[in-house]
């Protein structure tokens, strides 16, 4: 076996707004991996001040696990635990070069069924966002998030109470997504004030490491939180069961680039249905390429027939996206082949 690594800058075709900042471009870093005349492609795309890898010399060690891969033909799982962007790029290589493009057997890889999608909404300004909202409407999603946090907050209930004067939660589903925008000292009024518009649920509204103030909330708020920033570097299996048991959210959000691969997604999940909390897949701004690993591991890990709308409509935010068999149908991820 031998491995090839290429290095490439993606562009969003519209600047991609969080409460940590915006994002104009992506790096990634692609991972091919060959023996004899089969190749298994695999994308290790690490968020600046977000991932755990996200590290000086990222590239070097990244070569180091390739070597030692095609050294041994096996992924040093133990070695790769704190770095999973890595793990999972090279993880999705293998597998591709196992298994050929469909990594799983499923009704999703072999083209037969539609994940479910949410909408996403970036932020932006009042106006920006509510025209971003009434687009993922008219394309008929049914779940939508809304990222907030960036904004002034009054205006960001403004714009929720809006949606919900036209659509009602029989119709819309709302997530929202704070990034860890929120002060503890004011998160619980706010959660309070959001609680009035039916909202499915809210993702860190604190910032992460935080653990019993995170445990408190969780406790008080009216609205079912949801774990995602808090999950990030917390590596170890025993570890992922302890934080959940301490701080017993509704929800896990699961970023195989950020949580450990996909092995490190199906601890989280083993260890989540242990404490009865829920969980769903979303794509942490990868190409297509991460994006079709991610969506078909997510048909794996869940089985046919998904009904919880999962993460996996960032397909097209790019304007120089690597061209792959999916396709977003309505509010569905298809894959075409």
């Amino acid at each position: 076996m031998t491995y090839s690594i290429e290095e490439r800058t993606l562009h969003f075709k519209q600047p991609a707004g969080t409460s940590r900042g915006v994002y104009t471009t992506r790096t990634s870093w692609f991972v091919t991996l060959t023996e004899g005349e089969r190749t298994g492609i695999g994308e290790c795309a690490p968020l600046p001040d977000l991932s755990c890898d996200a590290i000086p010399g990222y590239a070097k060690v990244l070569d180091r696990f390739c070597a030692a891969l095609c050294q041994t033909g096996v992924l040093d799982d133990e070695a790769l635990r704190d770095y999973p962007s890595m793990r999972f790029g090279l993880e999705t290589a293998l597998l591709h070069l196992q298994r050929g493009e469909r990594l799983f057997d499923n009704a999703f890889s072999r083209g037969e069924e539609g994940i479910p999608i949410n909408g996403l909404v970036w932020m932006g300004n009042h106006e920006e966002m509510l025209q971003r909202m009434e687009e993922k409407l008219e394309k008929g999603f049914h779940c939508v998030k809304l990222k907030i946090g960036a904004i002034d907050f009054d205006q960001e209930l403004d714009l929720v109470k809006r949606i919900r004067e036209r659509f009602s939660f029989h119709e819309i589903q709302l997530r929202l997504d704070a990034n860890g925008a929120f002060p503890f000292d004011e998160a619980l009024y706010k959660l309070e004030l959001l609680s009035q518009y039916a909202i499915h649920s809210i993702e860190q509204p604190i910032k992460q490491g935080q653990w019993a103030l995170m445990a408190e909330l969780c406790r008080e708020s009216p609205l079912p939180i949801a774990l995602d920033e808090e999950l990030i570097g917390v590596n170890d299996p025993e570890m992922k069961g302890h934080m959940l048991n301490i701080i017993k959210p509704r929800y896990i959000i699961l970023k195989p680039s950020l949580h450990g691969g996909m092995q490190g997604c199906r601890e989280w999940i083993t260890a989540a249905r242990e404490h009865g909390i829920g969980s769903w897949i979303t794509s942490a701004l990868e190409s297509n390429v991460g994006l079709d690993a991610i969506a078909q591991f997510a048909a794996d890990v869940y089985g046919d027939g998904i009904t919880m709308p999962q993460g996996l409509g960032t397909g097209q935010l790019f304007t120089d996206n690597i061209p792959m068999p999916l396709e977003i149908r309505g509010e569905k991820l298809w894959r075409c082949r």
